[in-house]
């Protein structure tokens, strides 16, 4: 089965050996690979991305009659296609705004064929990213950090609109000797992938302070060389955090960076953050220090390449979201700050005022690249649930 699926609505006015050759016209300009599926919508909902292609005015009545059969099957937005001819785009235009005045989502697919073509793939990459996200597990081992007061989420919720699955787990007890150093640090990453392995989950977030005091030493390293491969790993049981990277990671495949704000410009755009980890599959190299709070254990200093990169923060509720993109500018070692420090230049300077007037927590996750389209879309999509 392909990934994209196209579904037909015709009217039985119009010529049909002229709507075909306008179809073929069309669908050979978009190279799109999909498995075409005309007017039988028996298994509508079943594929990545399904798309409904409007081929002539005049549908309207039959979309209407179509809506619960669509519903029965799929609560994703409603993905209308067309060329254009033969009064496609007016009908479409119509059938979106009754979705709209019944609460529903929907968009039009109209334009050049490349726009129509790049819209299909972030859509189908959208969908790929929910396909794999549902029944992800993942552990909140501990629980949040005291100071999180705004970071509360509700794990049916969670497992409502993302498919994922949230495990309250113990922090594992580590019975043998740690020191304070590199090798103490390892044995807590050996600890930390066996209870992913045994828990088989696909990410975690730990309290992590609490490893200060029990072993004294940290859970940086750990959480960095666990991002590096493939288990998503976010510390101080930031819950929000966690489910942040992981869309990141199913979005476009890179670590995200969990950190914090340490100063603000809003003239200029410019951010400081900063944290004691960063997975090591994001950095050119790093060094290891001390944690900066506790001046104990390991703590990562990781470089960066300097370019383009894109920030995400998906709300407790899942009902917000902050997307900007930017240009990590450098990477600082200044003293006083986690260990990990990144310049970032917003594109949009005026964006920096949501951090002083309506922040979602004081963590974010930062990935490079610009991401914003995709990163809008998989939200949008969320929020149609």
């Amino acid at each position: 089965m392909k990934n994209i699926a196209i579904y037909t609505l015709t009217s039985k006015l119009n010529d049909l050996q002229a709507v075909e050759a306008a179809q073929r016209e069309f669908l050979d300009a978009l190279q799109i690979d999909h498995d075409f599926r005309g007017s039988d919508y028996h298994d509508y909902g079943s594929h990545v991305l399904d798309l409904i292609y409007v081929r002539t005015g005049g549908t309207e009545g039959i979309f209407r009659q179509l809506l619960p059969q669509l519903q029965a099957h799929s609560q994703r937005p409603v993905m209308l296609l067309t060329s254009g001819k033969n009064n496609s785009l007016a009908a479409s235009l119509e059938i979106l705004s009754y979705l709209r005045q019944h609460g529903l989502k929907g968009e039009v697919l109209h334009g050049s064929a490349a726009y129509i073509t790049s819209r299909i793939q972030v859509l189908a990459k959208v969908g790929e990213a929910r396909r794999r996200l549902k029944g992800m597990r993942m552990g909140v081992v501990g629980k949040p950090s005291d100071w999180l007061i705004a970071s509360d989420v509700d794990a049916d919720l969670v497992r409502q609109r993302l498919g994922i699955e949230l495990l309250p787990l113990e922090i594992p007890v580590i019975r043998e000797e740690v020191d304070g150093g590199r090798e103490g640090a390892l044995v807590i990453y050996r600890h930390l992938r066996a209870l992913a392995e045994r828990e088989q989950l696909q990410g975690f977030t730990i309290r992590c302070f609490d490893l200060l005091t029990a072993v004294h030493n940290t859970g940086c390293l750990a959480l960095a060389k666990l991002n590096a491969e493939g288990i998503i790993a976010g510390c101080e049981g930031d819950v929000p955090a966690m489910l942040s990277m992981a869309v990141t990671k199913v979005l476009t495949g890179q670590s995200g960076f969990q950190a914090n704000p340490a100063h603000i410009d809003v003239e200029t755009g410019e951010l400081l953050f900063a944290h004691c980890t960063i997975p090591l599959d994001m950095v050119e190299r790093y060094e290891l220090d001390t944690h900066f709070e506790s001046g104990i254990g390991v703590g990562i200093r990781g470089f960066m390449r300097p370019g383009p990169v894109t920030i995400l923060k998906l709300s407790p509720d899942l009902q917000r979201h902050f997307i900007s993109e930017g240009h990590l500018v450098e990477n600082q070692s200044k003293q006083g700050l986690c260990r990990t420090q990144q310049i970032i230049r917003l594109t949009t300077p005026g964006q920096a005022r949501y951090f002083l007037t309506d922040p979602i927590g004081n963590h974010h996750i930062i990935m490079a690249g610009h991401q914003r389209s995709l990163l809008e879309a998989f939200c949008c999509a969320v929020d149609a649930f």
